[in-house]
């Protein structure tokens, strides 16, 4: 039996990343240029799908005014305004969100603020900046 060197009993590994909220929880956040498989903001994911759910359900008549939806859905209709303002989010935004690629720092309360309706002036939401 030969010996072989010892091995050091600590090794010190350096992974730089940052931490970041999203939807009310933390996420690591790796530096530019490394794969990182980010999954989807839970909290946005959902407001998209009330969003145009509701826009659904008033373009079929089901519910004739925003206040006869918000109340039937127990919400404010000041929210439920906000919130279906995210049916005028560009295609490639929503595609992103679906997908987790919106900018880090890109939360539900920071797109239900006023944004552009056009959608190359909401190209921010991508980058996470405004």
């Amino acid at each position: 039996m030969t010996r072989t060197n010892p091995v050091p009993e600590t090794v010190t590994v350096h992974i730089p990343f940052r931490r970041v909220k999203r939807g009310g929880r933390k996420e690591i956040q790796l530096p530019e240029g490394e794969s990182n498989t980010r999954k989807a903001d839970n909290t946005l994911v959902k407001g998209l799908a009330r969003a145009f759910r509701w826009k659904r359900l008033l373009e079929s008549g089901e519910f004739t005014t925003i206040d006869e939806l918000a109340e039937h859905e127990a919400i404010a209709p000041s929210y439920m305004t906000r919130v279906l303002r995210l049916t005028l989010l560009s295609p490639e935004i929503v595609e992103a969100i679906l997908n987790g690629r919106q900018g880090a720092d890109v939360t539900l309360a920071q797109i239900l603020e006023p944004f552009p309706v056009e959608w190359l002036g909401q190209r921010w939401l991508l980058a996470g900046s405004r």
